[in-house]
Order: structure tokens, then sequence, then C-alpha cells
């Protein structure tokens, strides 16, 4: 280490040594991102097909790095172990049976989505839903629920960065442009290279960002315990921890082994979580831009493999309990999101620290990317063409999304600025709420047209409305502050669950009820383009073709 960085660390509380590491691996990541427009090129970046799907060109090995590098985010190494140092078991371990349920959930569903997209060039669910019921104002539905629900998922991505700015010692509790400052630099330059690179960028930088975070975990997992007592300690002192009586509420801090109370709650959030992950537009972003069907079951098989890497990262938390983490932040408050940088800080030498910093840093560019190319090419697709521009070039679409992928992360810093970032995990969770009422006009699509296209835009209407509301009514005890749970009452049944699994039955019961009141009025039912080949359909069939090419 240079005496100018032991003298920096010394006289200002900023470990030199690991923030010029992260500043060298950031810059390195953010130069591939701008050098990534022309990686893999098929044709200009002045079409939605190049920027916002990477010109659908992506084999196994990339798509397995950028799925990976989309599902497994920032929420994975600051707010998991977080939830699991602050509260335990229910909510935060469920994440690692949540991930496994998906994967069927994605080799079974999703290669029918992408076949039916290729075919008739759908490039968001919402076109999709479209095509498949004959409905702009379904359709419309679901684009503005994908933004909605995408914008706190970037929220969570931005809190992992500042978190780390903030146990280095960058940020501050002095005027707002100290203290935000992080999360200003970070939107920045995400901003730039997404716009210029499109969906080539984070594809590329997933390679970097995965890489880093198995080596992080994997030396942490070995060398940590060994460090603070094995794992009997370990167990002992979270138990300990959980068992012992909340300062505010006068329960227990948490729980260890989630009781039978918490088995509703726990099973609830982990079925939510793992049927809402894959209607998220980020998901499916990065499943369309799979050059065959084949790709994407592969990948359904082999990513299992981060769900093993979810759980010892959850550990973590627990780790940082026997070591004695304290996670306070700049502004001398207690901070649960920082606890897994601060266990770096402390256990670790400053040169891996910045690696392990650097990771989750990088981890949090990679999905945000993603998540504002998503939401852009909803906009683009079903609210810009569909309402505002029918006529709209290809350029033209390319354009608009590269500016609204701007917007939605200025609302994304909105959600930061407003909600309440001691629990990030409810960002999350709270979209999860929001984007699980799309699965019925999605998924329910892929296989059967029964439904009536305006009983299943009534049902995500009454459950939008109901899981809204519900999650608002959750006050965290701590802070008093709204959408401080997303678990909320099941008064039929007198327990506690997952709000937005229990929006989805409202859902499907108002939509099944409705479909059968509809279908005896004979409502019109919408024209379905599709055809039960173009299920089946892959890469080569004389029935997949590219995104229709517009004049001008």
């Amino acid at each position: 280490m240079s005496a100018a960085l032991l003298s920096a660390e010394k006289t200002t509380g900023v470990n030199g040594t690991a923030l010029t590491i992260v500043i060298i691996l950031f810059l390195l990541v953010t130069v591939m991102g701008f050098m990534a427009a022309r990686w893999r090129s098929t044709g200009p970046m002045g079409s939605l097909q190049e920027w916002g799907l990477g010109g659908r060109s992506f084999g196994t090995f990339i798509t397995w790095f950028l799925l990976g590098g989309d599902l497994y985010t920032a929420y994975t190494f600051v707010a998991v172990p977080a939830a699991m140092f602050a509260t335990g078991a229910v909510s935060g371990f469920f994440a690692v049976p949540y991930t496994i349920v998906v994967y069927p959930i994605i080799f079974v569903f999703m290669s029918r989505l992408w076949s039916v997209s290729h075919t008739h060039g759908f490039v968001t669910p919402a076109d999709f839903v479209k095509g498949r019921y004959g409905s702009r104002g379904l359709s419309l539905a679901v684009a503005i629920t994908g933004i909605l629900a995408t914008m706190p998922y970037i929220a969570l991505q931005l809190v992992g960065i500042q978190a780390v700015l903030e146990v280095m010692g960058i940020g501050g509790s002095g005027n707002w442009l100290a203290r935000d400052l992080p999360l200003l630099i970070a939107f920045a330059v995400l901003a730039a290279y997404t716009y210029s690179s499109g969906l080539r960028a984070p594809a590329m930088i997933a390679f970097v960002k995965d890489g880093l975070i198995y080596l992080v975990i994997l030396v942490a997992i070995i060398y940590l315990p060994h460090k603070v007592g094995g794992w009997d300690h370990i167990f002992g002192a979270a138990q300990e921890k959980m068992a012992k009586p909340n300062a505010v509420t006068g329960k227990p801090t948490g729980a260890f082994i989630p009781s039978s109370l918490q088995f509703w709650p726990y099973a609830t959030l982990a079925l939510g979580s793992a049927m809402a992950l894959f209607m998220y537009p980020h998901s499916i972003t990065a499943v369309l831009s799979s050059k065959n069907r084949h790709v994407i079951r592969r990948n359904a098989s082999i990513l299992p493999a981060y769900s093993f890497l979810l759980g010892l990262l959850a550990l973590l938390g627990w780790v940082a309990i026997a070591a004695g983490t304290k996670p306070i932040g700049l502004d001398g408050k207690p901070n649960p999101q920082l606890v897994v940088p601060q266990l770096f800080e402390d256990q670790f030498p400053s040169w891996f620290a910045g690696i392990a910093f650097a990771a989750i840093a990088i981890g949090a560019l990679v999905p945000a990317a993603i998540m504002s190319i998503a939401a852009a090419n909803l906009f683009t697709r079903n609210i810009y063409r569909d309402w505002i521009k029918p006529n709209a070039t290809n350029a033209q679409e390319a354009s608009v999304s590269k500016l609204v992928s701007l917007i939605v992360k200025l609302g994304a810093l909105l959600f930061v600025f407003t909600l309440d970032k001691t629990l990030a995990l409810n960002f999350q969770l709270l979209g999860g709420v929001w984007i699980l009422q799309t699965f019925p006009a999605i998924v329910f699509g892929l296989y059967t047209r029964w439904f009536h296209r305006w009983a299943l835009l009534a049902g995500w209407a009454v459950a939008m409305v109901y899981g809204t509301i519900t999650a608002y009514q959750q006050i965290n005890p701590a802070t008093g502050k709204h959408f401080g749970s997303s678990v909320g009452a099941i008064d039929i049944i007198g327990k506690s669950g997952y709000i937005a699994l229990t929006a989805f039955v409202i859902n499907v019961v108002v939509a099944a009820v409705l479909t059968l009141v509809f279908r005896a009025l004979k409502a019109p039912a919408g024209e379905d383009v599709t055809v039960p080949r173009d299920y089946r359909a892959d890469a080569g069939d004389p029935s997949v073709h590219d995104i229709p090419e517009l004049a001008g």
C-alpha cells in the first residue's frame, strides 16, 4: 500500500486500497460496456432487435452468464444476508428454495414463450398478450405493471452500490448531495453504457461479475467460518441473537428455525417469488435474447449451481453475527444492508475487500442495465407504438427505448429516496406483489385461450389494488414507515402469507368467474394471431422470423 493511501485512510476514514481496486474494476467494466456495442453485432444498433435483445443471438454459454447476472443481483449479495442477520430464516433463507422452484418453471414455460415470440417477432411479454388475446388494453396493463415492478428492483441494485461505498467511507450524512452522491454516480455510469450498447453491455460485463462473485464467495465461505470460530459457534450465535427480545416490539428478534406459525409465510414467500421471477420483463428479455429454445432448457438445467452459491451467501449474515459485525452507517445509525460489506471490511485485507466490494457493485450494474432495457422495451412497443405512434420506424423505436431506459433509472432513484432502505429486501418483494398479477395473462395464455380478455383485465385490476393497499398498510415497527413488510394476514384461513400470492388467488378467482359471465353474454373474445404449432417452433423453422423491418 502506498504512503499516500495509508495517509488517506488515517485522515479521512476512507479505505484507500479498497477504493482504488473498486475504481479500477469499475472503470474496466465501464469500458467493456461501451465496447460491447460492436460485440457479436448482427446489424446496426439503431433497431430494437439489436439494442434491446442483442440480435437474439446468444448461445448457452453467454445466456448462462446473462441469466445468472440478471437473476443473482445486489439483492443476493446485500439484501438476503442482511435479512438473515436482522431477522433470520423466514425473511432471508426463503430465497434458497425459491430459486430451486423457479428452474422447472423456466424449463416448462419459457421455451414455449420463446417459440411463439420468435415466430411472431414479439419483443416483450405484453406483445405476446396482445397477439394472444387481441387486446391492447390487457397488453397495456401488462406493460405498465412490468415497468412499475422493475423500478423497485433497480432501486435495490443502487442500494447495493451505496452500501459498498458507504462502508468504504464514501457518502456521508451531511446534505443530500453528499449523502446520495454514490447513487448519482452509479446512475450516470449505468445510464451511459446502457444507452450506448443496449443488452450487449450487461451480457459482456456478466462474465466479469460472475467470476468475481464466485471467487469472493468461495474464499469467504472457506476462510471466514474458520476465522470466527467455526460453524458450531456461528449457528449458536445466530440462535442466541434471534431469541433475544426486540427492544421496540418485545418479541423475539427473529427466527433461527421457523416456528409452525411461520411455515405459511415462509412457504408463500418462496412459492410466490418463484412464480413472479420470470414474469419480470428483465428475465423474459434475457430469455428472448437466446438463439433457440434448447438454450433455455439447457440453462434451466445448469442454473441451479447459482442456488448453491446463494445458500452459502445467505449464511454470511449469520457469520457476521458470530464475528460481531456492527453495520453502522456514516450517519451513525444501524443499517443491516451494510452487514456483508462491513464483514468483508473487518475480516479481509484491504486489497481483497476491494475485490469483494467491486463484485457487489458490478453485481448491481449488470441486472440494473438489463432491467432498464426491458422496461424501456415495454414502453416503446406497448405504449409508444400501440397508443402514441403506430407507424413508428425501427430507428424511432430504438431511440425512444434508449431515452426511456434513462427515465426508468430516475424512477428507481425515487424509490431509493422515498422508501425505507434499511429493509431493502422489501423492494424486491414489493415488485413481486405487482408483477405476479401478470402471471394469468402470460402463463395461462401459453396453454389455453379459455380466459376472456376482459376478465383477465378485471382480475389484474382488483389484485393490483388489493396488493398495493395491503402492502402499504404493513408498518415497519422499528421505523413506523409504510411498505414495511410484504407478508400480511389472510383472514379466510387465519394465517399470514406473502401478499403477492394472496392477490394472485384473488386475481384468478375474479378472472375465472367473469370469464363465465362474459362468455354467457357472448362478449367479443378478441383475435388470437397464434396457432398451436407456434408454441413448439425452433430456430430454423420456416415460421420463425426476425422482428419485421418497418420502412424508414
